[in-house]
């Protein structure tokens, strides 16, 4: 990818020096050996001292190991992909496998199609067309699903039953892929549900951790992007540098990433600081300076439509 005025010569060689240089990424591999002591000391230590403890530990567990397998997606912290895979296999979450979430992150991120209600599998705008047909119900939950606090109660389980359905077709068609990624799915939440149950936290309680953690993740996709014209224009970035900004390993700024997908997390930070300025112009100054300013604006108000505003069945991709 290049980009004009210089930004691309900067951007694409620090990319190309990362790329380099990299060999065991070891803040990455630390802060998984963290994530899953955490995660062992929810279940089995803090559970025993306060029962809400433990599900706070393992809720923060859970949304930490979903950013950590966002980065083996992305080649990280190893060169290999299946040692990449190995560190993520046991899916905390239980819910979504882990080459389900690669193959339809992947391709989203293809950035002209971003939004656009068929291409873009992490959208949440749908076809006007197919909204105006939608049951009055329906049609009231994904508005409530629209505000920062609907997204975190009921979108998790949205987003999982489309998933399953969407899967359960597919697999139904003969999508083998889809079947096999399902089957080492559940090869990998066994041992989960395995230690979850032999230790002190009821699995009742590890439900809602598991519940929540996806729940945190919702703040973070909330507004990733937006309808834009300009593909450019659709990408969000939340100057945060708080807890959440750690737990979502600093996706918040979601431009650079989606400019850099190569860099692992904790080089985007310096990346956005030494460019700033150009970032905010490429991305239409798609800004927000912190979640708390999110949480303000909107935590019971509709970020934007369900209908995609400004989708039309048969353009051309934007620029």
């Amino acid at each position: 990818m290049s980009f004009t005025n210089g930004f691309g010569h900067v951007c694409n060689g620090a990319v190309r020096m990362d790329k380099a240089r990299r060999g065991i990424e070891w803040p990455t591999l630390a802060l998984m050996a963290a994530c899953y002591g955490l995660w062992i000391a929810a279940i089995f230590w803090l559970s025993t001292i306060w029962l809400p403890l433990g599900i706070i530990g393992a809720t923060l567990a859970v949304t930490q190991h979903s950013s950590l397998t966002h980065e083996a997606i992305h080649g990280h912290p190893f060169r290999s992909m299946w040692l990449n895979e190995a560190t993520v296999f046991t899916p905390l979450g239980l819910s979504v496998p882990y080459r389900r979430f690669r193959d339809l992150h992947l391709a989203h991120h293809v950035d002209s199609i971003l939004t656009e209600p068929y291409d873009d599998p992490e959208t949440n705008y749908l076809d006007p067309t197919v909204w105006h047909t939608l049951p009055r119900w329906v049609q009231r939950i994904l508005i409530i699903n629209n505000t920062l606090a609907g997204r975190m109660v009921f979108g998790p389980a949205i987003s999982l039953m489309a998933l399953v359905k969407e899967d359960w077709n597919a697999v139904h068609a003969g999508d083998k892929g889809i079947l096999y990624a399902w089957v080492l799915h559940g090869v990998g939440v066994i041992p989960v549900i395995g230690l979850v149950v032999v230790s002190p936290m009821p699995f009742w309680a590890y439900a809602i951790a598991a519940y929540a953690g996806f729940s945190i993740l919702k703040i973070r996709t909330f507004l990733e992007h937006q309808a834009h014209e300009r593909a450019s224009g659709r990408t969000v970035v939340i100057e945060d540098r708080g807890p959440l900004a750690l737990l979502f390993l600093n996706n918040n700024l979601h431009a650079v990433h989606h400019m850099h997908p190569s860099v692992p997390w904790y080089r985007l930070p310096g990346l956005w600081a030494r460019n700033r300025d150009k970032y905010l112009g490429r991305n239409e100054h798609y800004y927000y300076a912190s979640y708390r300013q999110i949480f303000a604006r909107h935590l019971f108000r509709a970020k934007d439509p369900v209908p995609h505003p400004i989708y039309t069945a048969h353009r051309e991709p934007a620029e």
